[in-house]
């Protein structure tokens, strides 16, 4: 699943030089945690992150060899491919300011997955 156009490989930079983020989630069926964190990083791409982000979905109970490739232990996991250096966040990603922190997104105006709107 995509929340915005494909980086070349090596480009980073997307627009007014904000970066572009490369985000792989493993998640585990439709269990609450993994749901939870499914709805945050859709919000989060299709607000903040508006064209200027992409976004895997990784279903280890359909696709247990990429879990297995990409060491994952524990889902929900948040692999940070791109900008680097690259990132891993495990959990249900629910607190949002330690998440947009994460990301390196804190100074980006606000502590909101969406523009403008206040808490999750």
């Amino acid at each position: 699943m995509s929340c915005g156009p494909v980086a070349e490989e090596g480009e980073m930079e997307v627009g007014e030089g904000k970066r572009h983020y490369r985000l792989r989630l493993f998640v585990a069926g439709h269990e609450p945690n993994s749901v939870r964190a499914v709805a945050i990083l859709r919000r989060l791409c299709e607000g903040r992150l508006k064209g200027r982000s992409e976004l895997e979905i990784v279903d280890v109970f359909q696709d247990y060899e990429a879990a297995i490739a990409h060491k994952v232990v524990a889902v929900p996991t948040l692999l940070v491919e791109s900008p680097p250096p690259p990132r891993v966040i495990v959990g249900s990603l629910g607190k949002e300011d330690e998440l947009l922190c994460a990301l390196g997104l804190c100074e980006e105006g606000g502590g909101s997955l969406e523009r403008g709107e206040a808490g999750v």
